[in-house]
């Protein structure tokens, strides 16, 4: 059965548009700018939490999983770009040509991202693991985590392998760490 509506339906002079809309708030006996100046600063719900002024071990997974991820599937992606354009003959057709740089930088991305994704989430375990250990956030954590990492990746290999890969994690995280240092003193942001 159809509704017929009447012309008061969208009169709003009507008598029933006249009637008291429908309060949420009414029965509380709050003012209405307490729901809605909610709190800029951090809430914790442990004092403890509140005091330490460093990332928790899950923040720093995450961060540097996810940014080594980005950065290799990136860095890959943009490889395989150049890889698939290269492999280019002379007969190919447009669709072709497509299809081999998708599936170039498909596939390269994919690997770099996720080895560096691993990079990166060994990293923040050490640099967890070790900040737990020494009860301090300085430098000598990052550029430990840095060695460390670099070890444990390439242990697989040799234990030369591993000490070449932990120097050079050590002097790419103090690289990092330096010119991260030197950007806050001299960049005003």
């Amino acid at each position: 059965m159809a509704h017929h509506m009447s012309s008061s339906d969208h009169d709003p002079n009507s008598d029933a548009s006249k009637a008291r809309l429908y309060n949420p708030y009414q029965d509380l006996q709050v003012p209405m700018r307490n729901l809605y100046q909610l709190p800029t600063s951090p809430e914790f719900l442990f004092v403890e939490e509140a005091r330490r002024q460093r990332r928790s071990w899950g923040e720093n997974l995450t961060f540097y999983t996810g940014c080594s991820y980005l950065a290799g599937a990136i860095g890959g992606g943009t490889t395989g770009l150049v890889s698939g354009v290269r492999s280019f003959e002379a007969g190919d057709t447009t669709k072709l040509r497509i299809n081999r740089v998708l599936n170039s930088s498909g596939h390269t991305g994919r690997v770099w991202g996720n080895r560096l994704g691993v990079i990166g989430l060994i990293y923040a375990g050490m640099e967890s693991g070790i900040q737990a250990v020494r009860d301090t956030d300085d430098v000598l954590n990052s550029i430990a985590a840095g060695l460390t990492t670099g070890a444990v990746y390439r242990a697989a290999r040799g234990v030369r392998s591993a000490a070449v890969a932990g120097a050079v994690g050590g002097v790419l995280v103090g690289v990092a760490v330096t010119g991260k240092q030197a950007l806050k003193r001299y960049v005003p942001i």
